[in-house]
């Protein structure tokens, strides 16, 4: 396997590409957005010379990590010669089934296709093509250069040959896999978002503040951030609609999004991304509480 195509060049996808580049794979990293694109390979770049500057990499080492990847707008072009394809575009189901479905026609028929959804079914995703058996999850954690953790998620049809060659593929590339089944949210965000959740409503309930609620969770559990600042940093959109997913799958109202992360996402404060969710980050300064937003 030589050929990595990465579709979407947002946070995760410039991650993945970093990621596998930075391994010696050759990368094409697509996304209709040449904008996008641009700002992707400017934080590649910017994440490079942090290594450097800490004596991680070599210079030589980031010159060789950009030059293995290449940009594409058009999608049937990226994915010609692509020995894998991992999907990164947002968490919007019928997004992903459409890119799926598309990749299937433009992919050469042993091309393994990969999603790097955070809950959606990979089941549903792979019954979009005519490969099911070579469809998989790999989802990986934000940041990608810096999170070990890959979640392999196996399809119904999702082929053992296939498993084990992502799982040693993952391991090229320095992560740790972990193989889960597919059911809403597997692992990481069947545990994770309930608890998110949970934070909101102890806020929309006026048990206490935002800084409040994070300060008790990283002093008193140790949690290196606090769940609201998490869930900003993740972006609001993303919790709601992974808990939507969730709730959706499992049709159990302990999964239901909270009605303050609903009026939040409808208002367009989807936290870091859109510089305000539970802290302001327009001032590009430390987070600030948005006290106004939940007295």
């Amino acid at each position: 396997m030589k050929n990595i195509a990465v579709i979407g060049a947002g946070a995760m996808g410039n991650g993945i590409a970093h990621a596998f580049a930075q391994a010696g794979f050759k990368v094409q990293l697509i996304d209709v957005n040449q904008t996008a694109l641009s700002i992707a390979i400017a934080t590649i770049t910017k994440n490079l010379d942090r290594l450097v500057a800490k004596a991680k990499i070599a210079e030589t080492d980031k010159t060789q990590t950009l030059d293995n990847i290449s940009t594409f707008t058009n999608i049937n072009e990226g994915v010609e010669y692509a020995s894998l394809v991992v999907e990164a575009a947002t968490e919007n189901v019928d997004l992903k089934l459409k890119i799926f479905k598309q990749l299937d026609q433009a992919c050469p028929e042993d091309t393994i296709l990969a999603t790097n959804t955070s809950s959606i079914s990979i089941t549903q995703i792979a019954a979009q093509t005519s490969r099911p058996e070579r469809v998989i999850g790999m989802h990986f954690m934000n940041p990608v250069p810096v999170m070990k953790l890959v979640e392999i998620i196996t399809g119904y049809n999702t082929s053992k040959s296939v498993v084990e060659f992502i799982i040693n593929l993952t391991k090229k590339i320095h992560k740790t896999p972990v193989v889960v089944n597919d059911y809403p949210g597997f692992v990481a965000n069947r545990i994770l978002m309930p608890m998110l959740n949970e934070a909101i409503e102890t806020l929309y309930t006026n048990v206490a503040g935002v800084q409040e609620i994070d300060t008790v969770m990283k002093l008193g559990m140790r949690h290196p951030m606090g769940p609201l600042e998490l869930a900003d940093f993740i972006g609001l959109d993303v919790c709601l609609s992974i808990l939507e997913v969730m709730h959706d799958g499992f049709k159990n109202p302990k999964y239901a999004p909270n009605p303050l992360l609903v009026n939040m996402v409808r208002a367009g404060k989807y936290g870091v991304k859109t510089g305000e969710g539970f802290y302001d980050y327009s001032k590009n300064q430390k987070a600030i509480t948005v006290a106004a937003q939940f007295s």
